[in-house]
Order: structure tokens, then sequence, then C-alpha cells
């Protein structure tokens, strides 16, 4: 059983939410790595996700959605706080100790972790060649293209910070897999913006404590942060959040786990070509090669699916005898 929903969606509807996540996802690095400049990380992603979830809740409520189901709330938090608070929150901190292009390696991994995590779906999964090796290559791809930017990153002496910014990322990328699968399995009710919304505000008031014992509100001052991190933050909220995350959510309801986990390869692509354009940042041979592995894996990861729907089995109904004749007359 794929979970894969099976009401028919619209084609253009399923490019269109990857083109969002894809490429908005990507730009968030840099956004991300601009408003943490001035307003400290668990501040910034707590004002972000609050932020975003009050206002797609009140989107809800004007549309006339109903938004208070316990149910769907209690499971709404855990998602929120698998995938927010300790998925980007992760990312968010470690982008304050670690170069963007190490966090982008390390938070790759999240597609090979929805494979390990998704037990309903082992036997398609791990008997399909063309998943198997997208996932590697894809991998691959990535290290490629971060290769030279992480090597330098790790020669030189890393302080205690960084070292824990490195765990921290891998504990999140598994906490993205899983709680990406549990929105997949678990989410309840009909509305995805309704999911959303609490997934997002449960985040947003998580981050207020660990805002708190860190220390972060006793040196920051709201009148010292400049145009830039105010602009960063709101292109976060907008459609890092609001546009970016609630496609993310519908995908994992209508197309397969893995499929939508390719936003992990895909993401550090943008990344790259955003630096390049912004921050005049220049290409080496190795990081082109990188590009075209991941744009290979995420082939390789869309043929599996396609190639899999097609050898599913048509079943034919037998006519009965009155049947026949009323078609034929």
């Amino acid at each position: 059983m794929s979970g894969v929903q099976r009401s028919p969606v619209s084609g253009a509807m399923v490019v269109i939410a990857f083109s969002i996540v894809y490429l908005v996802w990507g730009s968030t690095y840099f956004f991300i790595k601009v408003a943490i400049q001035e307003i400290p990380p668990m501040i910034m992603a707590g004002i972000r996700f609050s932020a975003a979830g009050l206002l797609l809740m009140t989107w809800c409520v004007i549309t006339g959605e109903k938004i208070f189901n316990r149910k769907n709330i209690f499971r709404a938090t855990i998602s929120g706080l698998m995938l927010l608070l300790v998925g980007n929150g992760a990312v968010v901190l470690a982008e304050k100790y670690l170069s963007s292009s190490l966090v982008a390696v390390i938070a790759s991994t999240s597609p090979f972790w929805v494979v390990l995590l998704d037990s309903r779906n082992y036997k398609t999964n791990f008997s399909n060649r063309n998943t198997i090796a997208g996932l590697i290559i894809g991998f691959v791809g990535v290290v490629l293209l971060f290769s030279e930017s992480a090597i330098h990153a790790l020669s030189t002496t890393g302080n205690r910070w960084e070292i824990i910014s490195l765990a921290i990322l891998v504990i999140a990328a598994i906490a993205w897999g899983g709680g990406s699968l549990f929105v997949k399995y678990y989410s309840t009710g009909e509305s995805q913006s309704v999911n959303a919304s609490w997934q997002m505000l449960s985040a947003g008031i998580a981050f207020i404590p660990v805002s708190i014992v860190s220390g972060e509100w006793k040196n920051f001052h709201w009148q010292e942060v400049g145009s830039n991190s105010w602009f960063a933050l709101l292109y976060l909220i907008v459609f890092g959040s609001l546009i970016a995350y609630s496609a993310y959510t519908w995908l994992l309801k209508v197309r397969p786990a893995v499929q939508v986990s390719t936003h992990g390869y895909v993401n550090p692509v943008v990344a790259v070509l955003l630096g390049t354009m912004l921050a005049n940042e220049k290409m080496t041979v190795m990081q082109i090669a990188g590009l075209i592995f991941i744009l290979l894996s995420v082939l390789l990861l869309n043929m599996a699916k396609y190639r899999s729907q097609s050898k599913q089995p048509v079943i034919k109904v037998q006519k009965t005898h009155k049947e026949r004749i009323l078609s034929e007359a």
C-alpha cells in the first residue's frame, strides 16, 4: 500500500507545487543567512512560523474551514514539532556557526531517511533499481556540489558549537524524514491548509521558550534590526512558509514520500545558483558535475514512480448478456 491519495489530482497542480518547493525552499538558505545576521536564530524562527501559522489559520476561518478538532490539532502539533522545530530549527541554528554549503550537504540526507523509515513501502522502494540508484546518485551529486567548501570548512579548527551543530543537523535530517512520513500517513482532516496552519503555529510557539532558555532575548533590540533582515524574514514568512510549506504538505498527501523528498537534492542546487547570481560566486567544474548528477537522480526517482504506475493491472469488467445487447443496439 503506497498511501497515495486515490482521488484524481491535477498534473499541472503537482508540477506547480514541486516547482514552488524546489525553487522557494532552495532560496531560503540565502534568506535565512540574511535574516539571522541581525535577528537571533530561534527568535527569527519563532516569529516566522507563528506569523505564518496565524495568517494561514485566519484564511482558513475566512473560507469556512473547520479548524478546531482535537485529534487534528494533536497530530498536526506532533508533525509540526518534528518538521519545523527540530528539522528547520536545526538548519537555522547551524547557519549561525557553519557555512550554508555544509548545512545543505547534511540536510540533503533526508531522502535516505524517508526510505529507511518508510516501512510501509519497503517492498516497493528496495525492489526498484531506479529508486535506489536515484538516491545514491543524488547524494553523490550533492557531495560533488559542495565538496570543496565542505573540505575547507572541516579542515579548519572547529569550535565546540560547530561540532554540536553537525550532530544536531544529522538528528534534524532524521526528524524531517520521520515528520514527512507522519504527515503523509497520520494527518487527519480533508484540509491540508488547516493542518499546515497548526503545524506552523505549534512550532512557532515552541520556539519561544527555546529562545528564552538560549538567552537570545538578553541582548536583542528590535530597533537595531536593519531593513535587509526584516525583508528576509518577510520573504521566509510569505514564500518559505505560507506558500512553500503548504505546497509541501499537500504533495505528501498526493505523491510518494520518496518522490517529494527529492527537494533535499534540488534545494542546494537553487542555493548555489542564487549565490552565483546574487553574490558573484563562480561555479567550478566539480560543482557543474554535481548539478548534472542531481538532475539525473531526480529523473530516476520520477521514472521509478511512473513506471510502477504503468505496471498496475487494468481490471476488466465482463459484460453481462443483457449489457452486450444494449451496447450493440
